[in-house]
């Protein structure tokens, strides 16, 4: 495990030092081929490690076995955040919840909370790309929030569950993790179609003795609701984009925060995949999705500047398989502060 920054962080009352550790960092539901003989990054996961307690935001593919591989234990596990219902960000939640069985049963906080977005109540609308419009999967309950999903792994693995229940008289699933769905403040005139992050102002989702976390709607149309996340401890914030189009919402969460970690996708990436007019409906479609809910690196730069960022992180990267170096430029142009590219398994210590 390497270290982006050495300076142990506590509070002014000598608090517990305060880790950020950047599970995984690659964006997009891919597994990223190598390059220059780099180990393939872990899909996208961030740990905060307060004293004895991890907060875990989003479960990319790899989480778990990246928790082991920091020196964590899941019966430090405080609770889940979950910025989207995109794949790339829950798709370990599964392994965690089957695992926990195990792993989490004598721990001192149960059950896990898992905080993240309800259902949006309507499909997204049929790309204007599309020649012939396609068919929804399970259109009696097309698109379930964070309840619906563990609901459904519970189903999906009853027989698992079932058999350890009543044979090794293992607790059930709920009994470990406990969803909780995110409800918007009432006036946000949010609608998951029309206007899927109104200007707001930040709220919170979450207090314990050690954190408290606030969030913010951010634009990464079609899915709706996404959100962002902020942590605040004694000893500094980190606030984590989620996937997002620029957003002045954002800005006002990450205020002087002492990280921003915010998603970044390579401009002439983008160019190199996409840059022809010989392409079919898919591809169209791909690419006007990157363009109007995703954010550049100097994009990115732009964000951490006006929100006043002391440090700007640089993760859930489009490509996944980018040298570092790539990453920094674009966003030095327009950030003034300290830039970092944290690789998998890297620890940021606040503040």
């Amino acid at each position: 495990m390497s270290t982006t920054n050495e300076t142990n962080a506590t509070g002014s009352s000598g608090t517990a030092p305060v880790r950020v550790i950047t599970l995984g960092t690659a964006g997009g539901p891919a597994w990223w081929r190598e390059h220059g003989g780099a180990r393939v990054p872990a899909g996208i996961s961030t740990a905060l490690v307060v004293g004895e307690d991890v907060y875990l935001v989003d479960a990319g593919y790899g989480a778990g076995a990246q928790l082991t591989r920091a020196g964590l234990d899941m019966s430090q596990l405080r609770a889940v955040f979950i910025t989207h219902l995109h794949s790339d960000h829950v798709v370990d939640l599964p392994g965690l919840v089957l695992f926990g069985t195990y792993e989490i049963r004598d721990r001192r906080h149960t059950p896990v909370p898992v905080i993240g977005p309800g259902d949006r109540g309507m499909l997204p609308p049929v790309s204007p790309q599309a020649t012939v419009p396609p068919r929804p999967l399970h259109p009696e309950a097309p698109t379930p929030g964070v309840a619906g999903l563990l609901e459904h792994i519970g189903r999906a693995f009853a027989t698992d569950f079932n058999d350890r229940i009543l044979d090794a008289l293992h607790p059930p699933p709920t009994a470990n993790f406990q969803a909780r769905e995110i409800t918007l403040p009432d006036g946000t005139g949010f609608h998951p179609n029309e206007n899927v992050a109104p200007d707001m102002e930040p709220f919170e989702v979450y207090r314990d003795e050690a954190v408290r976390v606030t969030a913010t709607l951010v634009p990464h149309p079609p899915l709706a609701p996404a959100f962002a996340f902020r942590l605040d401890t004694a000893a500094g914030s980190v606030t984590i984009s989620g996937d997002t189009a620029p957003s002045d919402n954002l800005v006002r969460l990450a205020r002087e925060t002492d990280l921003l970690l915010h998603e970044a996708i390579d401009a002439q990436w983008l160019m190199d995949v996409y840059g022809t007019t010989d392409l079919d409906d898919s591809s169209r479609a791909n690419l006007a999705h990157h363009r109007r809910a995703h954010t550049t690196t100097e994009e990115a730069g732009v964000i951490a500047r006006r929100a006043g960022a002391r440090r700007l992180g640089l993760h859930h990267l489009v490509p996944g398989d980018l040298p570092r170096e790539r990453w920094l430029t674009p966003a030095r142009r327009s950030f003034p502060g300290e830039v970092l590219v944290p690789g998998d398994l890297d620890e940021i210590t606040l503040p």
